[in-house]
């Protein structure tokens, strides 16, 4: 919902009325009163692999699509994307799916990456446009067949808001490193735990970790593992939060050794803030960092590679590390404007409205 402010506020202001489905979620019903958003709890299992629950999630959307009978249906995340674009083209609404990540099924061999491939084609036949958010992605959907090249679009990912992620100073004091994403093993968390751990003793350095665990998630890590890294000292875990700027703006760097992303928020952020970021030299992570203009690439999968990244950053002088900040700041700037987002789904939505059905 934090992702989709701008945008919702500019769909309001461009004449349409934008109705949200999601699970419920107390923690962010002010955010959407304050928005004026008219909210259908739908719930939805993000991680599950159940047939029953999803094909309940199916029908879920497709009679909540049938009452309200939108212009569009705006699809974000893996079962959204599949389940609600079915059910949109069951019912003849056109769907215009955003594919901000690949998930799991994705990173992994497996049968699995099979079925799903299968369930995004149906998914995507009828859907006018799709979004991707990295090159990398959408010539894997072109390969495979799944869409065809004619109807895909590549979005810097949601957009950021330049103003509310406003440049911060560099802070000075302690080198601190700051890892921000759900806590999977998918985002690299694990091979982060391990780069600390080898470089704790030789680097004067806090490693700080910010996210929600997620505990239905195949890759999830285990409560016993967290509490295992705060008590040896190896990491700092600072929980899950709504609003990251504060942790940005104590950190040196953002750090992000995941495994393949679609435009990863938290380095969206981290650039917006004037971060150095260090990121693994994967889709999506590689869209944000260049190496050694705005920060360092590191081998996937590779803790002793990411902490040589995380030790040249350290070995910088203030001046170059603030160097490295500021060409984050412009990146973010030149390319990852939320604005860039807003106008790329007026534009679909009125040639919606204006093409026949």
């Amino acid at each position: 919902m934090n992702f989709r402010a701008g945008l919702i506020r500019s769909l309001r202001g461009a004449g349409y009325r934008p109705v949200v489905i999601a699970p419920e979620d107390p923690a962010r019903e002010r955010r959407m009163a304050q928005l004026g958003v008219e909210r259908l709890v739908l719930p939805i299992d993000r991680s599950g692999l159940n047939l029953v629950a999803d094909l309940r999630l199916l029908l879920g959307y497709r009679r909540i699509l049938q009452e309200v009978r939108p212009v569009a249906f705006l699809g974000f995340t893996i079962k959204p994307n599949i389940y609600g674009s079915l059910a949109a083209a069951s019912l003849g609404i056109p769907a215009i799916p955003n594919v901000s990540g690949l998930g799991t099924a994705f990173i992994r061999r497996s049968p699995l990456r099979l079925f799903v491939s299968q369930l995004y084609r149906r998914a995507f036949r009828k859907a006018p446009v799709v979004f991707f958010q990295n090159p990398d992605d959408s010539r894997l959907f072109v390969d495979r067949g799944i869409v065809r090249a004619d109807r895909t679009r590549i979005l810097p990912g949601s957009g950021i808001d330049l103003e509310y992620f406003a440049p911060a100073p560099q802070p000075g004091g302690l080198l601190t490193f700051l890892l921000v994403s759900r806590l999977l093993g998918d985002k690299g968390v694990r091979e982060y735990v391990d780069a600390a751990r080898q470089m704790r003793h030789t680097l004067a350095a806090r490693f700080q970790l910010v996210g929600p665990l997620d505990r239905g998630n195949r890759s999830g890590i285990r409560e016993d593992e967290l509490s295992r890294w705060v008590e040896e000292g190896t990491i700092e875990y600072l929980g899950a939060t709504d609003d990251v700027r504060p942790f940005i703006a104590a950190a040196s760097a953002v750090v992000l050794p995941s495994y393949r992303e679609g435009l990863p928020r938290s380095l969206l952020e981290g650039a917006a803030m004037a971060r150095p970021l260090i990121a693994t030299d994967v889709p999506g992570c590689r869209e944000v960092v260049e190496d050694g203009v705005n920060g360092y690439l590191c081998a996937v999968r590779d803790a002793g590679s990411l902490g040589r990244a995380m030790r040249r950053f350290a070995d910088l002088s203030a001046v170059e590390q603030e160097r490295l900040g500021a060409a984050s700041r412009r990146k973010a700037e030149e390319r990852f404007g939320e604005d860039v987002v807003i106008r790329a789904y007026l534009e679909e939505l009125t040639k919606l409205e204006t093409s026949p059905r």
